[in-house]
């Protein structure tokens, strides 16, 4: 994460965002990565983040990560929906690489 600014705003709460980047892969690949410190935990967590992660394939979002108020915290991968267990910043990213991989891995010939 290279890219740091200092104070957003996000559904009438300070927010603090920590990161926001895209990774180029390819001209037909990117990852956006944004992440937010927020005062207290959005609906469905129980952690100070607030995390966008998405990698996107010939313009179709195909892994993502988030925790959007109510849905707490959960991944995409493909068209299959899941629920994520947050635990660290660093594993967070971690396993979103990790899935970047795999689809990549799984779709090589696509």
């Amino acid at each position: 994460m290279t890219t740091l600014l200092h104070v957003g705003i996000m559904s009438n709460m300070k927010a603090t965002l920590i990161a926001r980047t895209r990774i180029v892969y390819s001209t037909q690949a990117f990852a956006e990565l944004i992440l937010w410190r927020v005062p207290k935990p959005v609906s469905g967590s129980d952690h100070e983040f607030k995390y966008r992660l998405a990698y996107v394939v010939n313009t179709i979002c195909v892994v993502r990560y988030g925790n959007e108020v109510g849905k707490g915290n959960h991944r995409h991968f493909g068209a299959k929906e899941s629920s994520y267990r947050f635990s660290t910043t660093e594993r967070l990213m971690a396993d979103f690489q990790k899935d970047i991989a795999r689809w990549n891995d799984e779709n090589s010939n696509s």
